[in-house]
Order: C-alpha cells, then structure tokens, then sequence
C-alpha cells in the first residue's frame, strides 16, 4: 500500500493511492496515520478493505508528511563509501548516528527555507523508515519485521551548523523545513528488499546525485538492530538511512542551496518530492 495525509497542514487527513494511481480518503476507516495506525494488525486491516469503494479525493491537495506523531526522527551519517569521501571523512566502523529535530517534519513538496544567516545549506536524497512495532535489542534477522513501511526523505543539512559550530550535528540538521517525508508511505511488503533501491535528486533540473541502496555500508536490517541496542524503536520513529554521493559540500568549488532554487528527488518505487527554496522569514 502507498499510504497518505493529505490537506493543509495540521489538518491532515489520512489515505491511500490506489492501484489506478488515484487518491482515496481513508477518514472513515481510521483517524490518522500515526503510531496506532503503523502496527502490522492494523495495516492487515487496511489491505483487506476494497479501495474502490472508498471516496475518491478530488484535485491535487497538499500532500503533507505520511506518517504522524513521530517520536523519534534519528539519522544515519557517512553510510555510502563514496559520499564518506567527498567529505573527506573516514568510513565508520560502526554507523555514524545523529538525530533530526521532528519539528523540521514537513510534507513533500512544501517550500523548504534558508536558516537565518544561512550559506551551506545542503540537499540529501535518502531512503526513509518508518518503525511499525516497538523494537529492543532485535536481531538484525529480525529486524525488518518491526519496520512498516519506508518514504523517501530528504535530510537537508546547514553544513557551518552542522560542522564549523562545535559539537555534535544536530545544529545543522534540524532546522524548520529540513524534513521534507513522503510523498508516500509505502508498506513493507512492497519493498520485498530495501538494498535494490536506485536514488537521485536534481537542483534546478541538473542532476546532482545518482546512487542505490546496493552501496551501502550498513543496510537497513544492520541499522534497525544497531539503534534498538542503544534505544528503544517505537512505532511512528523515523530512520534516515544516509546519502549517496553528490551533495553541495563535495563539488569543487562546493555548490549550496540559495534562495529561488528548487529541488526534485526520489527512492525507486516511494515516489518524489519537489521542493522550492525561500529566504529565511521569521
């Protein structure tokens, strides 16, 4: 299933799209897309529903983030070799871990804005997670039975934040609009193996990055099983897993994101987003 919310933004409204590629409403069957709704018992429930006879939503509206409530939004660094060194930083011998702030959340195409100040703003095309079952000390064979689905994500980065203000890199990483999710959730059983995955994003038009999830150095299944040794996975959290080569602070000169410029990227089979970049408005 490619599950939805859909409308403006704290309104959303939850749903699906169908096998024609059309958007039905899923209000009357559930309240929300959220941690309630993530479980593989409830998901069961959504797939034995006949969807043509759920209301067809009429129009384009605002696609907002496909999932709800998220507790916990934790990212993943340095996880492709090739990217590792055009930042010119080691491979990790254990994943790099990191959290994104939630209230950076947003939908998929909402306009992303600069930080106050802001000149290293950087795009990261990623494959996204999202926990369906709470998960501690998992075995990494098990690992992939406590995820729900997986969205695609863009893990938009303030690098003088992130890497020239001491600390760790969350002050570059959660910035309001740096989380763009979706467009869709899509449900794990469509994603029969999450390392076959192809991946790319352009900045006005010119593709940037271009990779798959084959070159990562910790799969997806390692990363489940990795974070629930040291916290506890609930349903609703969010997992970035990492970006492929590309990205603005490895161009000779470095490239970064400035006001007018727009974004379109995506995961194989989890959808776009497309994204315009703004000033900074308080």
């Amino acid at each position: 299933m490619k599950l939805v919310r859909y409308g403006k933004p704290g309104k959303e409204k939850p749903g699906l799209i169908d096998a024609q590629g059309r958007l039905r409403d899923l209000s009357a069957v559930i309240p929300d897309l959220g941690p309630d709704q993530l479980g593989d018992a409830a998901l069961a429930k959504l797939v034995r529903l006949n969807t043509e006879k759920l209301p067809l939503v009429r129009g384009k509206p605002r696609l907002g983030s496909p999932v709800r409530g998220v507790g916990k939004f934790i990212a993943i660094g340095l996880n492709y070799a090739d990217h590792a060194a055009e930042a010119g930083m080691p491979i990790p011998a254990e994943p790099v871990v990191f959290m994104k702030a939630t209230s950076c959340i947003q939908g998929p195409n909402d306009p992303v804005m600069l930080p106050k100040g802001s000149l290293k703003t950087d795009w990261e095309v990623e494959l996204g997670m999202v926990i369906g079952t709470l998960a501690r000390y998992v075995s990494q064979k098990d690992a992939l039975n406590h995820v729900a689905g997986y969205c695609t994500i863009n893990d938009l980065s303030e690098r003088a934040y992130q890497l020239e203000r001491g600390g760790t890199w969350d002050k570059g990483k959660g910035c309001d609009t740096f989380g763009p999710l979706g467009p869709w959730l899509v449900t794990r059983d469509e994603v029969p193996n999450p390392q076959k995955l192809g991946l790319w994003l352009e900045v006005n038009g010119q593709r940037v990055q271009t990779g798959s999830t084959r070159t990562m150095i910790f799969g997806v299944a390692k990363i489940v099983s990795y974070l629930s040794q040291f916290m506890t996975l609930m349903p609703g959290d969010v997992i970035t897993t990492g970006t492929p080569p590309g990205v603005g602070m490895g161009m000779k000169p470095p490239r970064f994101l400035k006001a007018g410029d727009t974004m379109t990227l995506g995961v194989e089979g989890l959808g776009e987003q497309h994204q315009t970049v703004l000033p900074f408005k308080p």
